[in-house]
């Protein structure tokens, strides 16, 4: 890794909030001043400032070039798995309290186990914790999930990035990190069992492209179930969100006991799935005949910003229950679920939860009477209700110029219907193309709530 000189470091606190491209063009080649090192670290804690806030700040951070900043954990995903990883490893009335239905009380046991240094008991169990990070990367998600251990190791294959990860831990004062420059599957088989392991598999193939499928994946995770079942009590999967989270549970037989879906800015980021050997009191038998691990269904936790809610798979396993419940009579109130639990697909949860109907067969959006203050996801007001006739639309519309339009299991698709009703786009008011119960195309006019 080459480290900055004083000359390039200045360069870089000069100009680090201008316009990387421009300054490639304008500035002055200077004895002393390594200007390609110097765009990289500018253009890096320009993104972090906005990605990774608590890194921007802390002065001698080195950056990798453009494209694995860009790939690289936001701070709220990394957070968030350091969120997980310390509740699964408190006491059991802790994890007990974060199963809980309460979003409340699911943040504040994380808050709780982020602060574990609060107390001497804590600190205790800090001490004899270790972790290892089989696929280092940037080092990320490592720099948030080490605060929790007394031990944790940082293996990546590639030379240059465990050069950048030494110097990054030591400037966020990480001096429980140990950084190992080896193939993380030969550290697995190697090395002695530890409280938890981390694993982000590479998705792209040898020719660059992306892949999605586990298999695909390197490493293949399915193929080392058992080997990291037996080095670690917890260990956190960070998969594709394109993923079907189902099929991912079934592929690995057993082993996962939760599936964590994380959305920030409504848009699905991460897939993740704890694996490990189910409790006895969650299972038939430890192990079945044929050494398979028998266990109820994960425990899904639906994440976007702010929002959270938890349910228990088994309990929720059709997904969409429609005809059970008819729609109100009076349909005041529109809402559509945020991205972690469109990806879910626990429709029937939030209509038991939350007290809303949903409209229609796999239109993913539900009505109520009333409004629902606490609704995951965006909720509209409902000013009118109509078919798709002229008659029908042109009072709908009434004199409406431009408006937002969303369309849910709808024969059209959005700029079809913005054509067909030749709206502009923006404005107040949103309008949603949808099926009602019993195959009905309507059209909604809304606003914003």
């Amino acid at each position: 890794m080459t480290i900055m000189n004083d000359k390039t470091r200045e360069f870089v606190a000069m100009h680090r909030d201008e316009d990387v491209r421009e300054l490639a063009l304008k500035a002055k080649r200077v004895d002393g001043l390594d200007l390609p090192l110097a765009l990289d670290q500018i253009a890096g804690w320009q993104i972090a400032s906005k990605k990774l806030p608590q890194w921007a700040s802390c002065e001698g951070i080195v950056y990798p070039p453009h494209i694995s900043m860009e790939q690289c954990s936001s701070q709220f995903t990394a957070q968030y798995k350091s969120e997980i990883t310390q509740t699964l490893l408190v006491p059991s009335a802790t994890v007990h309290a974060r199963m809980s239905d309460s979003a409340e009380s699911d943040m504040q046991t994380a808050k709780s186990a982020l602060h574990l240094s609060d107390s001497a008991e804590s600190d205790t169990l800090v001490a004899k914790r270790a972790m290892v990070d089989l696929t280092g990367g940037f080092g990320v998600d490592f720099s948030y999930l080490a605060r929790g251990f007394s031990q944790a190791t940082y293996v990546e294959r590639q030379r240059h990035l465990c050069e950048l990860a030494e110097h990054n831990m030591a400037a966020l004062g990480l001096d429980q990190a140990r950084i190992v420059c080896g193939d993380g599957v030969e550290y697995l088989s190697q090395m002695d069992p530890v409280d938890f392991i981390y694993l982000d598999p590479a998705r792209r193939d040898e020719h660059g492209s992306r892949t999605y499928a586990i298999e695909d994946c390197t490493p293949n995770v399915l193929e080392l179930r058992d080997l990291l079942l037996a080095k670690s009590r917890f260990t956190l999967v960070k998969l594709s969100p394109m993923l079907d989270w189902r099929k991912a549970v079934v592929d690995f037989d057993g082993a996962v006991r939760e599936v964590h879906i994380v959305a920030t800015g409504n848009e699905c980021k991460e897939l993740l799935l704890v694996l490990g050997r189910p409790a006895q009191a969650n299972a038939r038998d430890s192990v079945d005949g044929a050494g398979s691990y028998q266990c109820l269904a994960p425990h899904v936790f639906c994440v976007n910003d702010d929002q959270r809610i938890d349910y228990d798979s088994a309990e929720y396993t059709q997904g969409l229950r429609i005809g059970g419940k008819p729609l109100p009579d009076a349909k005041r109130y529109l809402y559509e679920p945020n991205a972690s639990i469109m990806k879910a697909g626990c429709f029937d949860l939030v209509e038991e939860r939350f007290g809303v109907t949903q409209i229609g067969p796999s239109s993913h959006l539900f009505v109520s009477e009333q409004q629902i203050a606490d609704f995951p996801g965006r909720g509209f007001a409902i000013e009118a209700v109509g078919s798709m006739n002229k008659k029908d639309t042109k009072r709908l519309l009434n004199g409406v110029k431009q408006a937002n339009i969303a369309v849910r299991n709808f024969p059209l698709t959005a700029p079809q219907l913005r054509k067909k009703l030749k709206l502009a786009d923006g404005g107040t008011v949103y309008l949603f193309g949808t099926t009602m119960q019993g195959g009905g195309h309507v059209l909604l006019r809304t606003s914003k709530i």
